[in-house]
């Protein structure tokens, strides 16, 4: 009998479990009872955001597949396609950040390869509690130190280059650190498989990994707040094998040119249950399997284990009738498993048997599509902040520079991305501690690019704001690299959206997505979302993470870094205004001041894309020698990791702005990029066609940055200082003698 204890521990509602009643017509197994919580957890269903989601854009010329498939699909031309995505692991790297990172990096891998497309890159945004807190950070180090040893150990042993990302540090992570992967690749039209059980009569074929009973109720874990309680759920977590992955992506890739597979999806969240369901709801077409002839690694295990288990490196497949033997063949032939477990039907049915019972039978669609829907009600952004904070000053801007370029936020993550291969398969032209990664797709003059962002800061003081400033910042990216923004994914995490003031962050976050996204031209094709980031009822900055694919001909990368001295220095899209209510969202009012307050930095999305339209076709004329954007730490910081190349070209920078000196050097405002060139005035031509403004600011020199205003020195520093401030702050974190005196 269930009892409502059952119910409630299987995270179910008294509601949910009458709808369950009456869909059913009759009481559920308890198998039954573990499918429908882990299909309508918000993990897998949605079910607080799927109203709003239907606001962002997801068509546009060259979106092939968007919101309903593993991964979004994108044209690139000469009958090629990328397919990407980003999903996140933030619940089980808390618990266990080596693992839960690596079958993180894991799961995104499977969804792009069940597409058919060879993954060629990845990227993480992760975001963690300081590193200096006492109280804080040595959890905080362990955690940080974990999650990069699981991505790099996953991404390096399969053999597919990390190429980039971002990682920031705010209290309110830690508690509940994020992990965001993101990861792209690239086929042939006529090589895309879709999560379909298309032929009835068809057998559905098991492949991969055998199942055991790690990662059980691994989806429902990710639909909840972290408790006291939440350590002693280790066994929630998945343990990956990233070799078994290599064969299980070749083994697929070589199956799918035999002709025989009909449908493919990878078994991920909620593992068999949400495989065989979705790939008979997509289809219309129902599924039977018997659980007898699966593969297992531990001996009793239940149908409900089997069910629900998120064992890692499994697929299920869906093959033309009278062909199995071409997909075992090939599976034998790679090392793996794979086993007909039953068989597509006619009924819309998930059918279970377990030894010749029959232990769950329940319509797809109910199971895929007829979760719970609901219309939260919301309020106002949860908002921590206040809206004024103290004046602006400084002694020492110099020595305010170094503090920036030590932070944790802005500080080189060389720590991090020298633990990841990111020049694995040959094709990196831009990786790691770039403007944007870029990619080349081989036989080709076309090249991807691509670049994750988020700033919960913004978000927290603005939600809506921030949102629109995330994805102009990422195209900008792109558009410094000399890509043209085409298509989007996004990691939308927040925490209890029970709580009207967070879903009043969710919906603002979502709006403002949707409002930049349509404006620069670059439709959603599907992403994530993952609520319930809370520890203790304390909830993480409302952080959406946003990535941007782009496409421009293959060539060597412009770079950030100043290269030859005489060079002029322009900024493109002016010194800015900003009013000091905009200051109080800046890396600078965090670290200097140490304090949040007021407003993010205005956006003119008009304005926006003609700085980025001016920039794209200096990059590709070949005008200028380097381009780089100003965002966190503003023009001051922006100089400076212009100045961190190989051979340490400085800047003797002279400006000319009535603004407060602390407002001139960090404010973050928007729409500019400082670039070098040998050629001034073309650049100066193009910025008045383009109606975007350019400043001739100063002249690159050796070893030293100099920036002053009218006739004051503000910062003077030789560059080798500054950039040790920065290259090596983060090992000065991680090895603090808080962290020490606590290990």
């Amino acid at each position: 009998m269930i009892t409502p204890g059952i119910v409630a521990s299987h995270q179910l509602t008294p509601a949910e479990y009458d709808k369950i009643l009456k869909l059913l017509g009759r009481e559920p197994t308890m198998t039954e009872l573990g499918i429908f919580s882990v299909m309508w957890s918000e993990h897998c269903s949605y079910k607080s955001t799927r109203i709003h989601l239907k606001k962002l854009p997801v068509e546009s010329k060259h979106v092939l597949q968007g919101p309903g498939e593993n991964a979004g699909i994108i044209d690139i031309g000469d009958g090629l396609a990328i397919a990407f995505k980003i999903e996140s692991h933030n619940h089980p790297s808390f618990i266990e950040p080596f693992q839960g990172a690596a079958t993180g990096v894991g799961g995104i891998l499977r969804d792009i390869f069940t597409m058919g497309a060879r993954p060629i890159a990845v990227m993480d945004s992760l975001r963690f509690g300081p590193l200096d807190d006492p109280d804080t950070s040595e959890r905080n180090g362990r955690i940080l130190e974990g999650v990069v040893s699981g991505i790099a150990h996953y991404g390096n042993c399969f053999g597919v280059p990390t190429v980039g990302g971002e990682c920031m540090f705010e209290e309110s992570y830690s508690g509940n650190p994020l992990v965001n992967v993101f990861a792209l690749g690239v086929f042939r039209h006529n090589e895309i498989f879709y999560g379909r059980a298309t032929g009835v009569g068809n057998p559905v074929i098991y492949a991969g990994a055998k199942t055991g009973r790690d990662g059980i109720h691994g989806a429902s874990m990710a639909s909840a707040e972290f408790t006291e309680e939440s350590k002693q759920k280790r066994p929630n977590v998945q343990v990956g094998d990233p070799f078994t992955e290599k064969l299980l992506l070749e083994a697929c890739l070589e199956a799918m040119k035999t002709g025989a597979i009909v449908g493919i999806q990878d078994m991920g969240a909620a593992g068999l249950t949400s495989s065989s369901c979705e790939m008979g709801s997509r289809a219309g077409t129902g599924v039977e399997i018997d659980l007898m002839h699966v593969p297992q690694r531990e001996s009793g295990m239940t149908a409900y284990e089997m069910m629900l288990s998120e064992s890692q490196e499994r697929m299920l497949l869906v093959a033309e009738r009278g062909r199995e033997q071409e997909v075992f063949d090939v599976f034998k032939k790679w090392g793996l498993d794979a086993v007909q477990i039953g068989v597509v039907t006619n009924d819309g049915m998930l059918r279970v048997k377990h030894h010749g019972e029959i232990v769950a039978e329940i319509p797809n669609h109910a199971l895929a599509e007829e979760a719970p829907r609901y219309n939260r009600p919301y309020t106002t952004p949860l908002r921590t902040a206040p809206l004024h904070g103290p004046d602006v000053h400084s002694s020492d801007l110099t020595a305010d520079l170094k503090a920036l370029l030590a932070s944790g936020d802005i500080c080189s993550k060389r720590w991090i991305w020298e633990q990841y291969d990111y020049q694995v398969r040959t094709n990196t032209i831009a990786g790691p501690g770039s403007d944007a990664a870029i990619v080349r797709i081989k036989g080709t003059n076309t090249s991807v690019a691509m670049s994750l962002d988020g700033n919960g800061r913004y978000c927290a003081l603005d939600p809506r704001q921030g949102a629109r400033l995330i994805v102009a910042e990422c195209c900008r990216n792109l558009s410094t690299a000399g890509a043209l923004p085409i298509a989007t994914t996004n990691n939308l995490n927040f925490g209890n959206p029970e709580r009207p003031e967070i879903m009043a962050q969710i919906v603002e976050s979502i709006e403002g997505l949707a409002e930049a996204c349509r404006f620069f031209e670059v439709p959603v094709t599907g992403g994530n979302v993952s609520l319930y980031n809370e520890t203790l009822g304390a909830p993480i900055y409302p952080t959406p993470v946003v990535g941007i694919v782009g496409t421009l001909p293959t060539a060597a990368p412009t770079g950030m870094f100043f290269r030859n001295p005489g060079r002029r220095v322009i900024l493109l899209g002016g010194l800015g205004n900003p009013d000091c209510h905009e200051f109080g969202g800046t890396q600078y009012a965090k670290v200097i001041q140490g304090l949040i307050w007021g407003c993010p930095p205005k956006l003119d999305m008009e304005y926006e894309k003609r700085v980025q339209e001016c920039v794209r076709e200096l990059v590709r004329s070949g005008t200028v020698e380097s381009a780089h954007d100003l965002s966190d730490g503003g023009l001051a910081v922006a100089l400076g990791e212009c100045c961190f190349g190989p051979n340490n070209m400085g800047a003797e920078i002279h400006l000319d702005s009535d603004l407060a000196p602390e407002l001139l050097l960090f404010h973050e405002g928007p729409s500019r990029i400082l670039v070098s060139t040998a050629n001034p005035q073309k650049v100066f031509e193009l910025a008045r066609n383009k109606n975007v403004q350019a400043a001739d600011i100063g002249v690159t020199l050796e070893a030293r940055l100099m920036i002053g205003n009218r006739d004051r020195v503000l910062i003077d520093s030789r560059v080798d200082e500054l950039k040790d401030s920065w290259a090596n702050a983060l090992e000065r974190l991680l090895h603090n003698p808080v962290l020490v005196a606590n290990a």
